[in-house]
């Protein structure tokens, strides 16, 4: 692609490229330029045998800005090699919630922009991560249900998605509320139903597991509504499912895309780095949060 050597070949989907030939370690200006370029284009990239550690996947995501945290375990493995496995450790519980379609950090004040995920320790079998494109499932509605979703907004919290599949954790803090990261949001975030992407200036649908009550809706008839809008969103034209190899890394567009882990045997140790890049606060911001 263009003059940086690296070769890119689309997925044959609506979205995604798998990207060969490159270093991540090692990116000039043109480089970054031109799979910046990409991945508003692909909107995932998908870059195999990097084998990155930690800091130098951190570095990688800060070529597509600030980090709303460096690189993190998503494992079923502990620090003190003990595995988890039960269905209910705390732990097992944060990865089977990721099961659900979501888009990351829509219950936190600011919405992340993207992130880089990698492949250390893989089980024999499942837990691929599935990725559903938001801008081809807008484009695919008629005109009159566009219009209507683009009057709507949704309300994003973590504890709701949880809590409605059983999978709060049991550990609180000193205040009663679930330890953990985004449990810590006392009001949950309004959204709109329909987004137009920062950079591309093309609208993607908002949704997932963390939306809820939508305006105007009672609670029950906007649950059917959003149950119904994900699954016609997350239809198999729309997704893709990446089996790992150890060593994989990929880019996501979390504006665009949502994502969803996938079950593998919980006796079968996983390790998976994720480093969130952070959203910029003058498009990310929820409608009732203040910058």
């Amino acid at each position: 692609m263009g003059d940086t050597g690296f070769t890119l070949e689309p997925l044959g989907t609506c979205f995604g490229a798998v990207i060969t030939d490159i270093d991540l370690r090692h990116i000039d200006g043109p480089t970054h330029h031109e799979l910046h370029d990409a991945w508003i284009e692909f909107g995932l990239l998908i870059f195999p045998g990097q084998f990155l550690q930690r800091q130098e996947q951190d570095r990688f995501a800060r070529c597509f800005g600030e980090l709303e945290f460096t690189a993190a375990p998503i494992a079923n493995l502990g620090k003190d090699g003990r595995l988890h496995s039960a269905d209910d450790d705390d732990v097992v519980k944060a990865i089977r919630g990721n099961e659900g379609w979501h888009h990351d950090s829509t219950y936190m004040p600011v919405q992340a922009k993207g992130a880089v995920f990698t492949a250390e320790i893989i089980p024999s079998a499942g837990g691929a991560t599935g990725f559903a494109d938001m801008r081809a499932a807008y484009e695919a509605l008629d005109p009159a249900t566009q219009i209507r979703l683009s009057e709507l907004r949704a309300y994003h919290s973590l504890y709701y998605s949880m809590d409605r599949v059983g999978l709060l954790p049991t550990a609180t803090d000193d205040q009663g509320r679930p330890q953990g990261y985004g449990y810590q949001v006392d009001t949950p975030c309004l959204r709109p139903l329909v987004k137009v992407h920062p950079e591309s200036g093309r609208p993607n649908l908002l949704i997932g597991r963390h939306a809820h009550e939508i305006e105007g809706l009672d609670p029950a008839e906007s649950e059917k509504f959003l149950d119904d809008l994900n699954a016609t969103a997350c239809s198999p034209d729309r997704v893709y499912h990446h089996q790992w190899q150890v060593g994989d890394a990929v880019l996501w567009d979390n504006r665009r895309l949502m994502h969803q882990a996938t079950p593998y045997d919980m006796n079968e140790p996983r390790r998976m780095w994720h480093t969130r890049i952070a959203g910029d606060p003058a498009t990310e911001l929820a409608l009732n949060q203040t910058g």
